[in-house]
């Protein structure tokens, strides 16, 4: 293709003008975050009721703004810093759902889309286009609505695996030249490096890997330099993947699903890593009903996947989305790979977090989950948990076994009060 596609596009302004009042509008998220598109939708004043259904959004989120939810009313499935608020005030939705399950919303028809708003890629000589950084719903979102709006930025890197989308379907594009909206990696605390050496331990050669995103992530990746043959296998992952990469200490030989290859649905990072994807073939983006597909998961070979919580209660309860009924994030994809990990031949499903909440005041490991939380990971899911002070083995343990167990790794000046608080709500210890 010549660079004649070029003169097909238009103003920001113009290409949001497609959008009309009443239409169910999905929004690229993570690092593919199309702002001046936003932007643009945000200008208009003679739009109402349109629903904008999205993931994590980086950057400036315009819509999130006062006053907006009548026009362009925001429906996260998995929430970031800017809607916590919009949602708690009733200005904003949050739809609760696996990440496995986001793609049939619109590939099903439960939302049925009119518009989808990306980023993409410039087109290659066979006029392609690709999702670039985050391919997870997005491609169920390109595949389904009626109306394909761009923005193409020759910074998106040109990725492989499942994130094509022909320009010949694209109804209307702008043209940028930006960075990408950047998540860099966080200096590493106390407290997260002992956790990650704690879950470290549990990680042997040939693991499969499933990271998310955030400091005891970063940190366990940060301890496995060591390691030998480990296979990635995961929804996203960061710049701290690429340094493990990097050393040698990941070949995905012993894979059983796409062997060979570094599976991701999306990634959230630096220019870096940006750069390490960009037209790389050892690096295969997918949708998320593929990356999160249980049934997929349980074929790799020892997946430990690593995941993160708010509270866990002492029979096993994980709420990792709210805050009591304030909603925090998200279901994301936690049960997706705890049950694939728990189903993989020696995989290990791995909650981890700190002992203690708010600037060390508040145990995060509870005698019951706070009013409202959501029960994100069940007690019956639940296997191996992780704070500072050791690690809880909890799967074929009583709820009396996994109390105490449990205690034994909450913050050492929380013990005594989970003791008796323990007493109370599950009888005698």
């Amino acid at each position: 293709m010549t660079d004649n596609w070029r003169s097909r596009a238009q103003s920001a302004a113009d290409v949001a003008a497609h959008v009309q009042s009443g239409q169910r509008v999905f929004v690229h998220g993570a690092a593919m975050t199309p702002t001046p598109l936003l932007d643009a939708l945000v200008a208009r004043t003679d739009l109402a009721g349109v629903r904008l259904y999205h993931m994590h959004l980086e950057g400036r989120v315009p819509f999130a703004a006062p006053g907006l939810s009548e026009r362009l009313r925001s429906v996260s499935f998995f929430t970031g810093a800017a809607l916590r608020q919009p949602i708690a005030d009733g200005d904003a939705d949050f739809m609760p759902v696996f990440l496995s399950d986001i793609p049939d919303l619109f590939l099903r028809g439960h939302i049925p889309l009119d518009v989808a708003v990306v980023q993409l890629s410039p087109p290659d000589a066979h006029g392609l286009c690709t999702l670039g950084t985050s391919v997870d719903c997005a491609k169920a979102a390109v595949e389904t609505a009626r109306v394909i709006l761009a923005e193409i930025n020759p910074r998106v890197p040109r990725t492989h695996g499942n994130t094509v989308v022909p320009l010949a379907q694209v109804t209307a594009f702008t043209l940028t030249d930006h960075p990408l909206h950047e998540h860099p990696p966080e200096p590493e605390t106390e407290i997260e490096g002992r956790i990650g050496e704690l879950v470290a331990s549990l990680v042997e050669d040939g693991s499969t890997l499933q990271m998310g995103i955030g400091g005891i992530p970063d940190a366990v990746l940060a301890r496995l330099h060591d390691k030998r043959d480990l296979g990635v296998h995961t929804e996203m992952f960061s710049d701290r993947l690429l340094d493990l990469i990097e050393a040698g200490a990941v070949t995905n030989r012993h894979k059983v699903v796409h062997p060979g290859r570094t599976v991701t649905s999306f990634i959230a990072g630096t220019h870096r890593i940006f750069d390490y994807v960009n037209d790389n073939p050892l690096v295969e983006f997918h949708p998320c009903n593929r990356t999160n597909d249980t049934a997929l998961i349980r074929k790799n070979p020892k997946v430990v996947a690593v995941n993160s919580a708010i509270q866990v209660d002492l029979t096993g309860q994980v709420c990792a989305d709210s805050l009591g009924h304030r909603i925090y994030s998200g279901i994301g994809g936690q049960m997706d790979f705890i049950r694939g990990a728990a189903l993989s031949p020696g995989g290990k499903p791995i909650i981890a977090l700190p002992s203690m909440a708010a600037r060390g005041t508040i145990s995060r490991i509870t005698p019951a989950l706070s009013a409202g939380a959501g029960v994100v990971t069940t007690r019956g899911h639940v296997h191996w948990v992780v704070t500072e002070y050791g690690i809880a083995s909890l799967h074929g343990k009583t709820i009396r076994e996994r109390a105490e167990a449990l205690i034994n790794i909450a913050h050492p000046d929380a013990r005594a009060e989970l003791r008796r608080d323990a007493g109370r709500v599950l009888g005698r210890m």
